[in-house]
């Protein structure tokens, strides 16, 4: 498998893979990742599959997103792994660690779920056309972006910030949005958080109502050991919205299970 496209900043033995949500890129991390490195750590955005300067996967599956990672990761040859995913992101690290559980010596689930919504078909097709709309209406990217984006951010969020997510969700190519969302509608790890024993953060939005705290903190009961953090004021994209908070909450994290 082709290794995907992805951003390497700082040096160490242990590597944070900063996997971004359905309307990112590696550019989602740029608040994050310069922080993460400074502080010791080996850092490594990519962009996953379809996105960014990768190319697409056919068919785009949560198994072979994982498969892509694992290509990643023997690539870059880091002495340990763990795996930060955002919303999606979140979920292709939970399927890798499924998958492959040798590999992953850490997770931080942020902004996530273990399972995709309900389980029947019925309602992950209208959650699909719901979504698609704005592209079927011949909005575009950019015009699905001007939608969804708003509704990811606290209330009274910095202007600047939601437009800084917006622009990188409407760089997304179309066709690469509806095969990731096609993929994580039949996503579930639920069982399989049972089997993990790394040490594992799992991170909540107050505001986030796609994955809202209290799912978060559900998932992270299932997980043996598992922290759970609610970050205060912030939506679905803490990384963005709030960086300052999200970097000190994901250092302190990094520096008690895996000290520089």
């Amino acid at each position: 498998m082709t290794v995907p496209a992805y951003l390497e900043r700082g040096e160490g033995d242990t590597a944070v893979f900063l996997l971004h949500g359905v309307g990112g890129g590696k550019e989602a991390w740029v608040h994050n990742q310069g922080v993460l490195a400074a502080a010791g750590y080996r850092t490594v955005a990519w962009d996953m599959p379809g996105y960014g300067d990768s190319g697409a996967i056919s068919p785009c599956t949560n198994m072979l997103l994982a498969e892509a990672l694992k290509t990643l990761m023997a690539h870059v040859g880091a002495k340990r792994h763990v795996l930060l995913g955002h919303s999606m992101g979140g979920m292709i690290a939970q399927e890798l660690a499924a998958l492959h559980p040798s590999l992953v010596h850490g997770l931080i689930l942020h902004s996530t779920s273990p399972a995709f919504g309900k389980g029947d078909g019925p309602w992950q097709q209208q959650f699909l056309q719901s979504r698609f709309a704005p592209l079927d209406q011949g909005l575009g990217m950019d015009g699905l972006a001007g939608k969804i984006v708003p509704t990811m951010f606290a209330p009274g969020a910095d202007p600047v910030r939601l437009a800084e997510a917006a622009a990188l969700m409407a760089r997304v190519p179309a066709a690469s949005y509806r095969a990731a969302l096609a993929a994580i509608v039949s996503f579930n790890r639920l069982v399989a958080l049972g089997d993990i024993a790394v040490p594992t953060l799992c991170l909540a939005g107050e505001l986030d109502i796609n994955a809202p705290p209290a799912v978060v903190e559900k998932m992270a009961s299932r997980i043996a050991g598992a922290q759970y953090l609610c970050l205060p004021g912030v939506g679905h994209i803490a990384n963005i919205e709030q960086p300052a908070l999200f970097n000190s909450t994901v250092l302190a994290f990094l520096k008690h299970h895996f000290p520089t």
